[in-house]
């Protein structure tokens, strides 16, 4: 499901895939607004399902990471105030969620973006962050 949903470097928040070209992708922002433009080919472009957390022992998928935060959250959208919230409570609340994360290399940046990334899925009803193919895939290897 998160193969489709991109961030795109120097613009907040995140936007679907809606179609591709040699030279540029046509996507559609996840605010409210719902406004479509094209991203040039040249702008650093990446999916979600390509993005890992560091770990003490390797990469964690992110789709894993929102998992966990949807398990400990019971589904509904984070209780952190990603807004007001210090660089110590959103450290707290990874730990609480990924409790081996690299602390050198996830930074307070990122913890923040990956909760406002998990609120914004919700907010427009993407709820499963792994599709069942590649559950399957990954269970017969």
């Amino acid at each position: 499901m998160l193969k489709d949903i991109l961030a795109i470097s120097g613009r907040p928040g995140l936007y679907k895939l809606i179609t591709q070209s040699k030279n540029m992708w046509i996507v559609e922002s996840l605010n409210p607004q719902k406004r479509r433009f094209p991203v040039p080919a040249h702008q650093k472009v990446s999916s979600l399902a390509d993005i890992a957390i560091y770990t003490d022992e390797g990469d964690v998928p992110l789709y894993d990471v929102l998992n966990a935060i949807k398990d400990k959250e019971k589904g509904q959208k984070t209780i952190l105030n990603t807004k007001r919230a210090t660089g110590e409570q959103f450290r707290a609340y990874l730990a609480e969620v990924l409790p081996n994360f690299d602390r050198d290399k996830v930074y307070v940046s990122d913890i923040k973006k990956m909760l406002n990334w998990y609120n914004t899925l919700l907010a427009n009803g993407i709820t499963t962050f792994k599709e069942v193919e590649e559950e399957t895939i990954e269970e017969e290897k």
